[in-house]
């Protein structure tokens, strides 16, 4: 049985980059500094391990693309006896840093349950800028897609935390569409999972916080500049603004600190006047990343499950 320090030492082994790979990285944002930030704050606190169980297997920087030299890879989490649903997670961190690895607990725990996990790398904001992450995560979906049989799953659902959430249920919503991504492709997926991820940027309540620094905020920083310069971006990149009637079932979680979720009753309220199934879970007294800790990630695993199974 691998533990998470065996595991990521085999990663930083098998991810060695050479000096004409080195690109612009912001390393910011790790578990090990969030969780050195919350351990006094939040009593009971626990960093989960990466416990695979007999059967499962986790398929390391699988090649889903290639741009000129540029090659972007997808980590794949394969459950022992699979229930037949895919879930791609997109990572958070601001549209500018964070990793595929921070999901790989909570991948862990949903194989587990029987389902396909894909963890995409994506072109961060300091390498380039929206909407290249999003065309990347498009990109990966339809990688997923092709290697449906071989990886155990029939549908697929999108989720991602922080920018992450931001970014899948953009990408849910614009499904139908092809701003991001190539025209006649198919990118639609069953449901989207939301963790904490702001919906609608042109909010009072969003620019307060994701346009506090204009041009060198996260969102003013991915978005080409500050609300003031980007606006018609900044409406663009709004979730809100895209449900439909072919929008997918979603769930959204929430940390309980509201700035993250700015936009949830704005989506609520269109997803109900097209009659697609949605659903909430609100924590109290946890931090932003309630993801990536217990007591935390194990509810958010139980939720994320029964509301598949819904879905289903």
């Amino acid at each position: 049985m691998k533990t998470f320090a065996a595991i990521a030492a085999l990663m930083l082994v098998s991810c060695a980059a050479t000096a004409a790979d080195l690109r612009p990285i912001d390393d910011g944002y790790t578990i090990s500094q969030r969780f050195d930030g919350y351990k006094d704050k939040y009593p009971g606190i626990a960093w989960p391990a990466v416990e695979p169980q007999t059967g499962q297997k986790i398929l390391f920087d699988q090649r889903y693309k290639r741009d000129g030299e540029r090659e972007l890879h997808a980590d794949v989490f394969l459950p022992a006896k699979p229930n037949g649903q895919g879930i791609v997670l997109i990572h958070g961190g601001g549209w500018r840093s964070g990793d595929k690895s921070h999901f790989y607990a909570l991948a862990n725990r949903l194989s587990q349950r029987g389902y396909t996990v894909i963890l995409p790398e994506f072109r961060l904001s300091a390498e380039a800028r929206y909407p290249t992450s999003l065309i990347d995560v498009n990109d990966a979906i339809l990688w997923a897609k092709s290697n449906a049989k071989d990886f155990g799953f029939a549908k697929l659902a999108l989720g991602g935390a922080s920018s992450g959430g931001q970014m899948a249920a953009l990408l849910a919503y614009t499904a139908d569409q092809d701003l991001f991504k190539q025209p006649g492709s198919d990118t639609s997926v069953n449901a989207v999972i939301d963790l904490d991820g702001v919906l609608d940027f042109t909010d009072p309540e969003a620019l307060k916080f994701e346009n506090a620094r204009g041009d060198t905020s996260a969102a003013g920083l991915w978005l080409g500049g500050s609300w003031e310069k980007a606006g018609d971006t900044w409406a663009e990149a709004s979730a809100a603004t895209h449900v439909g009637a072919k929008s997918p079932p979603t769930l959204i979680i929430s940390s309980g600190l509201m700035r993250f979720t700015v936009g949830r009753q704005k989506v609520e309220a269109a997803l109900d006047r097209f009659g697609i199934a949605h659903d909430y879970l609100e924590f109290a007294n946890a931090p932003h990343d309630v993801w990536l800790f217990d007591p935390w990630q194990t509810q958010i695993v139980d939720k994320m499950d029964s509301f598949l199974k819904a879905v289903k």
